[in-house]
């Protein structure tokens, strides 16, 4: 089951990181948030959004400061344990979507379960239960070649969240969608993190994506300042 909200997921501690020759793509990044909480960073391109990306996931080093994902510093992690911690509890969805074409709509969705060492019935259980939370249960057999492009990033969503990660990350998951898809899509991935009581985190550039986060940052090279409440 997810974590009550309050819980504390991620806490971001005077995070810096730094190009080769030391200039700064931001520091002193300071966040904290709990479990239920949903947030959207926006800044320019090339500020360094991606970057942020993976150091919330583990999948990069800050040059200063600390990453802590339920009470783990993630830098002061082994590679193995970090793999473990971010396939336990990170879900991911991308702009691009990254499901497997080769794979219908359950098996994508299944994959983290399978992961984890879900058993089957219990697999069978949660990915039906998901399917049918983002309203892809008659597709359920289909593969992404035959859906639409929406369909396709609902997959997505509910791969992200099938096994109730702690932190959900968003990269630009609409960017590839009509506009009315995509707002669907954002009510989608906002209640599914509320309804696993997990945290997550939305990158874009969008305002109108941005506006449907709880809080809105913007990033600079010198932090993460609070731009606007959404509603």
């Amino acid at each position: 089951m997810g974590a009550s909200a309050g819980t504390l997921v991620l806490e971001l501690e005077n995070l810096g990181k730094h190009y080769g020759a030391g200039r700064p793509v931001f520091e002193r990044l300071n966040l904290e948030l709990a479990a239920g909480a949903y947030v959207a960073v926006m800044g320019e391109s090339g500020v360094g959004k991606s970057t942020l990306l993976n150091l919330l996931a583990g999948l990069d080093e800050p040059d200063a400061g600390r990453v802590i994902l339920e009470g783990a510093d993630l830098a002061a992690l082994s590679d193995d344990a970090r793999t473990l911690l971010r396939r336990r509890s990170v879900g991911f969805v991308f702009q691009a979507f990254h499901v497997l074409p080769y794979l219908t709509a359950e098996q994508n969705v299944a994959l983290p379960l399978e992961l984890l060492g879900v058993g089957k019935a219990e697999r069978a259980r949660r990915v039906a239960e998901m399917l049918r939370a983002v309203g892809l249960s008659p597709a359920a057999r289909r593969y992404p070649r035959q859906l639409s492009g929406g369909e396709v990033q609902r997959i997505a969503i509910a791969r992200a969240l099938v096994h109730r990660p702690r932190l959900v990350l968003a990269d630009e998951p609409t960017g590839n969608l009509d506009p009315r898809t995509a707002a669907q899509t954002l009510a989608l991935l906002r209640d599914q993190i509320k309804a696993n009581a997990g945290a997550g985190v939305l990158i874009t550039h969008s305002r109108a994506a941005a506006e449907t986060a709880d809080r809105i940052y913007v990033l600079d090279a010198l932090g993460l300042a609070p731009l606007a409440a959404g509603p």
